[in-house]
């Protein structure tokens, strides 16, 4: 029996929140707070009738710490979901410690304001420590971890697919796989087509400013930071085929340097289509991707957020968005005195997703992680005083919960059944190889195309080169 505050009703929220009414016997009942109540109240009467959950709805500004607090201490909840937006991680948490509940999230802090002259001070410093400029990183919300250590409570950070399951994928490889991981690539590729020019599968805000910023991976210890999009390469991803990816800041490589002992090296790469880099360019090159306020005909807009207001919503994607997603990790290191490669990954249908829950693949392989961890938290598996990434608790059962939509994994070239957690297709049957929603998937060496690790990435790769990353391996 639980109680659940859920603060946030996109596309990712909605995933999350259908998915706990499919654990009912856990998520018994659950609060949809947002600064629309008319969206939660809309999910709440979509799920009538479908589950035992007792939903109720809310309206609060997630902006406004005193408004989250009222809220959790008329609600009461067990746990605080914060499903919103990442500029709003630290008011949530500030509440959660006030009114002493455990807390977790999606994907960590960073500003709206960029040029907030308290923020810009202490971004700058980080800067210059630690060696990379986005403006997303774990330092705000692991500042916390003294207080929740204190008040006794949990706080899980970024449990959703990268970082999130990414994470767990780590932590699984250096549990069962590896006595010492080298390296990590994490692959994200999002095979879909939605038949736009441009449009972003999550928040443009967020999204834009992700892919337009410097990028940076982990090597011998410290950051390596490039300009955004320097690197590319080319990966035959299993069941989309070929794509151009980039090397992109990703906020797992930051907790992942330091909770993986001894590991060399971590990267991360993301593939884009050319017509959605055009357009970024353009959009970038006059000023619409700034935050900065700027003075129109008598008002202050933020370019970003007119943009934002421009572009297709992503909560609306989901029944034009056709093709499939890969996600996943490779790695190098060494089992029993020997070098190992060993490869994690993820399919996901985007019309598949959109039948089970109206979403398209990006949302469903965020939200589905977000249930997972709740679920973790929920029963205890996951709870200890502090501030915490994915891979710092043990993935087995979040993995096992995670396969909420799998009929086979992978492991060492054989496929294995597993009962799955929660499942909504219980009639799949063992060895098909063609499902359509694959949540753990892991092959070794050798199993997976074209492409290796180690020397050249693939066959067929093409690598460029900014200055000063000649050699690039």
């Amino acid at each position: 029996m639980s109680r659940v505050l859920v603060i946030g009703c996109g596309g990712v929220a909605s995933v999350a929140i259908q998915k706990c009414c499919q654990a009912d016997t856990v998520f018994t009942e659950l609060c949809i707070a947002s600064r629309t109540k008319e969206k939660c109240d809309a999910l709440a009467r979509k799920l009538e009738g479908k589950t035992k959950t007792v939903i109720t709805t809310a309206k609060v500004d997630a902006d406004d710490v005193n408004q989250l607090i009222q809220l959790i201490n008329s609600y009461k909840p067990d746990l605080v979901m914060n499903i919103a937006l990442p500029y709003q991680d630290l008011t949530i948490m500030d509440a959660c410690l006030a009114c002493g509940v455990n807390y977790m999230d999606t994907a960590n802090y960073e500003p709206e304001d960029t040029d907030d002259p308290k923020w810009r001070a202490i971004y700058e410093k980080r800067c210059k420590e630690a060696g990379f400029s986005a403006y997303f990183d774990y330092s705000w919300q692991w500042a916390y971890r003294k207080k929740f250590e204190d008040a006794g409570l949990t706080a899980l950070l970024g449990c959703g697919f990268d970082p999130g399951v990414t994470q767990a994928y780590c932590a699984y490889a250096l549990k069962h796989e590896f006595d010492q991981i080298d390296t990590i690539d994490i692959l994200d590729c999002n095979g879909g087509d939605h038949g736009y020019a441009f449009a972003t599968n999550f928040n443009p805000e967020i999204n834009l400013r992700e892919v337009s910023a410097p990028g940076s991976y982990w090597e011998n210890g410290h950051w390596v930071e490039i300009p955004p999009m320097a690197i590319k390469r080319e990966y035959d991803f299993d069941q989309v085929g070929d794509k151009d990816m980039y090397l992109l800041h990703h906020e797992e490589i930051e907790s992942l340097a330091q909770t993986i002992p001894g590991v060399k090296r971590i990267r991360f790469f993301m593939t884009f289509g050319q017509s959605y880099l055009d357009h970024m360019r353009c959009l970038e090159d006059v000023g619409m991707l700034s935050t900065t306020p700027i003075n129109y005909n008598g008002q202050e807009i933020v370019p970003i957020q007119f943009l934002k207001a421009l572009l297709p919503d992503p909560a609306s994607l989901g029944p034009r968005t056709k093709g499939k997603t890969n996600i996943g990790c490779i790695f190098t290191g060494v089992k029993d005195g020997k070098e190992k490669t060993y490869y994690i990954y993820n399919v996901c249908d985007h019309q598949e997703c959109y039948k089970e829950v109206g979403s398209q693949a990006i949302s469903y392989t965020t939200g589905v992680p977000a249930m997972c961890g709740a679920l973790m938290m929920l029963t205890g598996k996951w709870i200890r005083p502090g501030v915490y990434t994915v891979e710092e608790f043990d993935p087995d059962p979040f993995l096992d919960a995670a396969k909420i939509m799998i009929r086979s994994w992978w492991i060492n070239g054989k496929n294995r059944y597993k009962t799955t957690l929660c499942s909504v297709r219980r009639n799949y049957s063992a060895g098909a190889a063609e499902d359509q929603n694959t949540l753990l998937c892991s092959r070794r060496s050798g199993a997976y195309k074209k492409c290796r690790i180690n020397g050249e990435y693939c066959q067929k790769n093409r690598l460029q080169n900014a200055p000063g990353t000649e050699g690039f391996q």
